[in-house]
């Protein structure tokens, strides 16, 4: 106990001001591990207001140590996590970073924000020493054998092959079962390599060669090409540990000049929070490194946030799933008590533990056939948690007749407006944003590329039941580069909600999208595709299409609308080798206004059943 001590008044300098905030001062210690100190700091803290302030150096962290606690994590994988920084119940911390790099090692959560106020993060980084992915560059491949040599990457990189198996990252007793999820990439640019698909792999059996060269045994639906970089990221379901920050049931949060170089998971993931914004900071690989990845999932994620979401001036490059996500949650009636009291289900096993709804909350509810949410909506007077995946939910009125098992509930109150602003997202995996919130949403001076759609609007009453309908979007003044270049059809902008088999499918569901004054540069033909919207203008666009990369899914419509209405299609301009088409099922043909477009028409054929 007296050594822990001495450690502490070492490395730290205590403050009391008279407002009452307690001042850390953190320097470094000359040890590879600060995990004990920083604990140690925040648990004797004696006020409820405390600011943090690192001298500019590299600290270092490890889980042995650290705060552990069992946690649920919305997408990712609930389970006790070592945390480094675990503020719980204050009502002020300030973090001032002063260019400080905090580099963790093994299963670690850096931050967790725990029913806190008035948080602020300035001017820090969090890296790992060692990821928790592995990577190669593809020298051959033989599709009939079923085998590719890779030369495996070995600087910075943890994992053995033993009797034909692989294990990795082999750290803080963590060994993946199976190489799981694969994708590859571009080995000077870094970026998702042109039409690639993702994939599962589980290697039969891993053979060395020659140095770092490895044969791969195993079948692949789609085998990379020679001169790829490659990586392997571990199975699904048990390569999302944590996020570097995870802030729930948290209020008035600010990120500045905070950059996540690698994370576990998410980098930034809030849950039924209010008021987060992200600025000047990002999250992509550190420069100079030789790895493929940032975050091994969503740069930022958003998750029954209400009040205010901001992110601008941002970079996020090299995740290995979204720039970001924005949604709330539907929960399944599983049972019906009484008139006022239901048995909720959480579906999907990421979402298991999730804080749904309190007392006060109110809720809207959706009936099969209709996705839509009924005007009616309820308020919670009692919500009590059977286990991780039932909640008994109570109201304060008698629930229609007509509500059975098998319908939805979604959470009004817990919804965020959202602006994305000035930010630069490429060379990523997946999405570049998805919107799902019903508020007022804005997108504007941006710069994307993506690998799947750069905008994606998917309200999923199946599956991942992140809801819901916007309602409220306006994209403008974005520049679109090279987009939806994988495997799998996407286009720049995609609005396809994800509605199960007892849904009316003819139904419409998002609302009131503008897409305008925007400039796209891309290789292949699909701009806009569009299901089930009622209310969606484009207007104002520069559309050229380039011969820098070969199409992936030629002769695609440039603007194709399904189920919709109220679509208004002018002022935008089309520059490429021909003119592009509109297509139009009979139903949106009716409900369609076109006007003064440049090289761009509905012609008679394009108007299918």
């Amino acid at each position: 106990m007296k050594r822990i001590l001495v450690l502490f008044i070492l490395i730290f300098t205590v403050i009391i001001t008279s407002k009452g905030e307690e001042v850390i001062k953190i320097q470094p210690d000359g040890t590879n591990d600060m995990t004990r100190a920083v604990k140690q700091a925040i648990a004797s803290a004696r006020s409820k207001e405390i600011k943090l302030i690192f001298e500019q150096a590299d600290y270092y962290f490890k889980p042995d140590f650290a705060t552990e606690k069992y946690c649920s994590v919305t997408n990712h994988k609930n389970g006790s996590k070592r945390i480094a920084f675990a503020f719980d119940g204050f009502n002020k911390v300030s973090i001032e970073g002063n260019g400080a790099n905090l580099i963790f090692h093994g299963k670690m959560m850096p931050f967790q924000f725990e029913s806190c106020e008035n948080v602020t993060v300035n001017h820090l980084s969090i890296d790992w020493d060692t990821p928790f992915t592995i990577q190669g560059t593809v020298l051959k491949v033989n599709e009939k054998d079923h085998w590719m040599d890779i030369k495996m990457d070995t600087d910075g990189f943890s994992f053995s092959v033993n009797k034909g198996v692989i294990k990795f990252p082999n750290i803080h007793h963590q060994e993946y079962s199976s190489l799981g999820n694969t994708l590859t990439f571009d080995s000077l640019t870094k970026a998702v390599s042109h039409g690639a698909w993702d994939a599962n792999f589980r290697a039969e059996k891993v053979q060395r060669l020659k140095g770092n060269t490895y044969r791969f045994y195993g079948r692949m639906k789609y085998y990379p090409k020679v001169g790829n970089k490659i990586n392997f990221k571990g199975p699904h379901g048990d390569n999302r540990y944590a996020p570097a920050f995870h802030i729930i049931r948290s209020k008035n949060l600010k990120y500045d000049q905070v950059v996540v170089h690698h994370a576990l998971g998410m980098g930034f993931l809030a849950e039924r929070s209010e008021n987060v914004s992200i600025s000047n900071g990002g999250v992509y690989v550190r420069k100079g490194s030789n790895r493929l990845i940032s975050s091994t999932a969503d740069a930022t994620h958003f998750c029954n946030v209400k009040g205010k979401v901001i992110v601008e001036n941002c970079r996020f490059e090299n995740m290995l799933d979204d720039g970001t996500n924005v949604h709330g949650t539907y929960v399944e009636i599983n049972e019906i008590l009484d008139p006022k009291t239901v048995i909720v289900q959480l579906k999907h096993f990421q979402q298991l533990g999730f804080d749904f709804a309190q007392k006060g909350d109110e809720l809207w509810w959706i009936n099969q056939p209709s996705p839509n949410r009924r005007a009616e909506t309820v308020f919670v007077t009692g919500s009590e948690v059977i286990n991780e995946e039932y909640i008994q939910l109570s109201f304060d009125k008698e629930l229609p007749k007509d509500l059975s098992v098998g319908d939805l509930f979604e959470n009004k109150t817990w919804n965020p407006e959202f602006v994305m602003r000035g930010c630069t997202l490429q060379n990523h995996r997946a999405r570049n944003i998805v919107l799902k919130s019903p508020k007022k949403t804005v997108i504007e001076n941006n710069f994307f590329s993506s690998s799947m759609s750069a905008i994606f609007f998917r309200g999923e009453s199946y599956f991942w039941y992140e809801s819901g309908q916007v309602e409220d979007v306006l994209i403008q003044n974005n520049t679109f580069y090279n987009c939806a270049s994988s495997g799998n059809e996407h286009a720049v902008l995609y609005i396809t909600p994800r509605l199960g088999k007892s849904y009316d499918k003819s139904a419409t569901y998002d609302k009131n999208i503008r897409f305008i004054n925007n400039k796209i540069n891309t290789f292949d033909d699909r701009i806009v595709w569009a299901y089930n919207v009622d209310g969606l203008v484009i207007e104002g666009n520069e559309i050229t299409k380039n011969d820098l990369l070969a199409p992936v899914h030629p002769d695609r419509p440039i603007f194709d609308f399904n189920y919709c209405k109220n679509i208004v299609v002018k002022n935008n301009n089309y520059h490429g080798p021909k003119d592009q088409n509109i297509k139009t099922d009979k139903a949106s043909s009716k409900e369609i206004s076109i006007k003064k477009n440049k090289n761009i028409h509905l012609g008679k054929l394009d108007v299918v059943e």
